[in-house]
């Protein structure tokens, strides 16, 4: 059974910086990818950023040069800081993660509940 948790959303003003923590737990042999994904209200989920586990990083264009996705492989964590954000950030946050187990060729999804981000101009 694994667990994802996002934390760190929440109500602020435009133009400060939030960072958003994911702790995933429970029976986890690999994580080979971990990634945010934001889903605006009414639109569908999108890509923020994903890292692999040798560090390899995507972002979306829109947040390149204002977000920072970074992760801790010893505590399967991950993060993104986000800085300068803009109302159009507003949207649910997930966290996912992406795993291997022993002797297996797939690959396993596991997502978090998600965390609001409100961005006020």
């Amino acid at each position: 059974h694994v667990q994802v948790v996002e934390s760190g959303g929440g109500l602020v003003q435009a133009g400060v910086a939030l960072r958003l923590s994911c702790a995933a737990t429970g029976n986890i042999f690999r994580i080979n990818l971990m990634g945010w994904y934001r889903q605006p209200s009414g639109s569908q989920r999108d890509l923020v950023a994903t890292i692999t586990s040798s560090g390899s990083i995507v972002y979306a264009d829109s947040v390149k040069d204002r977000f920072t996705i970074s992760r801790d492989n010893a505590n399967n964590a991950v993060y993104l800081q986000m800085n300068s954000l803009k109302p159009e950030d507003t949207a649910v946050y997930y966290c996912k993660i992406v795993t291997t187990r022993p002797q297996s060729l797939y690959q396993y999804d596991y997502w978090g509940q998600g965390t609001q981000v409100t961005v006020s101009s």
